[in-house]
């Protein structure tokens, strides 16, 4: 008879959609462009114990042209600055990718809210170029100036090292919630290789299934063009919703 626990780390259980880890990234590509929204959208999108402090969004461009395990692959969505146990982090709101392993590792194994679209992450000519299509539609059009300004390689990594929140959800059989947590995780072994800002824009559509949209872009703040390698570490919960 079969030990099926000791094999059981994915699915299918004889053909895994994803190896097990560590992830590694090699030149992986970010534009973060970090816009002023509406708060009280954030307060109803951000689960408690994770607190909003600052009407901030991060949006995120990410081309990962060599990752372990996953391929290559680029991946855009928003990413929420919180406050937990008095510290600072990141939450993950939304993810769109085109790869299937990642979206069905990052679900599974972190909890990840990722689903399948087709972003996309090049410059063109003096511009840095990122672009969000779910179906035929573009939802998120972002442009930075190319490489105008130097940013501090020090300063960039420790921004990537810190905390991120994510929260998991996977189903009971009977459609209710086996698992609800809050997890946290961090990005490790970063190698900063390029850090720049520049002038940007960014330029969300409305969607029903990709509402990007509902975090409205009021002003921008910031943005960052980065390139480093890194591992992205395995999850701990720090939160279990459904705990008595």
């Amino acid at each position: 008879m079969q030990n099926i626990p000791s094999k059981a780390f994915a699915m299918p259980f004889t053909n895994p959609a994803f190896p097990p880890g560590p992830y590694k990234f090699v030149n992986r590509e970010f534009l973060i462009i970090t816009y002023r929204t509406d708060m009280e959208r954030l307060r109803k999108v951000v689960p408690a114990p994770l607190e909003v402090v600052e009407p901030l969004v991060s949006y995120e461009f990410i081309r990962m042209p060599d990752s372990t395990g996953f391929g290559d692959y680029t991946e855009s969505g928003q990413v929420i600055p919180v406050m937990y146990d008095g510290k600072p982090g990141s939450y993950t709101h939304s993810m769109y990718l085109d790869d299937h392993p990642p979206i069905a590792g990052g679900r599974e194994l972190w909890g990840f809210p990722k689903k399948l679209a087709t972003p996309t992450l090049a410059p063109h000519s003096d511009t840095l170029v990122g672009t969000l299509d779910y179906g035929p539609v573009r939802i998120a059009i972002g442009t930075m100036g190319y490489k105008h300004r130097e940013l501090d390689l020090a300063e960039q990594g420790a921004r990537l090292a810190g905390p991120n929140y994510l929260l998991k959800i996977v189903p009971h059989v009977d459609g209710s919630a086996r698992v609800c947590e809050l997890v946290r995780y961090h990005l490790q072994d970063i190698r900063m290789k390029g850090a720049w800002t520049g002038p940007a824009a960014l330029h969300l559509v409305p969607h029903a299934l990709a509402p990007v949209a509902d975090l409205p872009v009021l002003e921008i703040v910031e943005a960052r063009h980065l390139i480093a390698d890194l591992t992205l570490g395995l999850g701990e919960v720090v939160h279990d919703y459904l705990a008595r």
